[in-house]
């Protein structure tokens, strides 16, 4: 079922976007805890048991959730999570989960709206991109649109909203532009708190722009360059 089909998607989308570390404290120390465990489960455990294991872990950030109510990040993961968890449900669980997905994250970007460097929103605009459409879901490639524009706003360079928003447009048929941000994706600079995820996500870049033809017609512009220059 395409529901299922979408779900999948947005936790490849997640298990790119997210390897980070945030700063010492409390708050921080229970979510970098969540999201190592998160990662042992989504690359680590045998998919069998990932279901039982993420149940357990998405009572964990629901109880932090409980104990910090205004933390976004808390928020966002809770979202993360309930994503994961939903690809080991049935297809009628998965499409209340997407919904329950979609109202975490739009609660999280209430409380801040540059949470995870604008991630909440690329992720919500796969979410909306991929889901099916009314009366089924909520799926709406113009809110879609939205969602990955204001992840741009938030973080133009970035390899995440590039990479992902170049995904819709080619989806929707617009290779040129498409090629344009999976390239600003491929020469994005690495950051230092995500360098696994960042790293994933160039060579995701690199391979996208490899199918579209990005990188044949990134060599002509180059040759053609070159041919145009002066000699000295």
């Amino acid at each position: 079922m395409k529901i299922v089909y979408a779900v999948k998607k947005i936790i490849w989308a997640v298990a790119l976007l997210m390897s980070f570390s945030v700063h010492a404290g409390p708050v921080e120390d229970a979510l970098n805890a969540i999201e190592s465990e998160w990662a042992k489960i989504y690359y680590q455990v045998p998919e069998k048991e990932k279901g039982p294991a993420y149940a357990l872990l998405l009572e964990k950030a629901v109880k932090l959730c409980k104990q910090y109510p205004k933390e976004a990040g808390a928020i966002f993961w809770q979202a993360v999570i309930k994503a994961s968890y939903a690809d080991h449900q049935n297809p009628v669980s998965a499409l209340g989960a997407v919904h329950e997905v979609r109202d975490l994250l739009n609660q999280a970007i209430e409380i801040n709206p540059g949470t995870m460097g604008g991630s909440a929103y690329v992720v919500l605009g796969t979410l909306y991109h991929l889901a099916p459409a009314w009366p089924i879901a909520f799926g709406d490639d113009d809110e879609a649109e939205k969602m990955f524009q204001t992840a741009l706003k938030i973080s133009p360079n970035g390899i995440d909203s590039n990479f992902y928003y170049g995904q819709f447009l080619l989806d929707k048929g617009n290779k040129d532009q498409a090629i344009h941000h999976f390239e600003r994706a491929s020469t994005a600079p690495v950051r230092p708190e995500q360098v696994f995820a960042d790293t994933q996500l160039e060579e995701e870049a690199k391979l996208a722009l490899k199918n579209t033809g990005g990188e044949t017609m990134k060599r002509k512009k180059e040759l053609f360059s070159s041919l145009a220059s002066p000699a000295k």
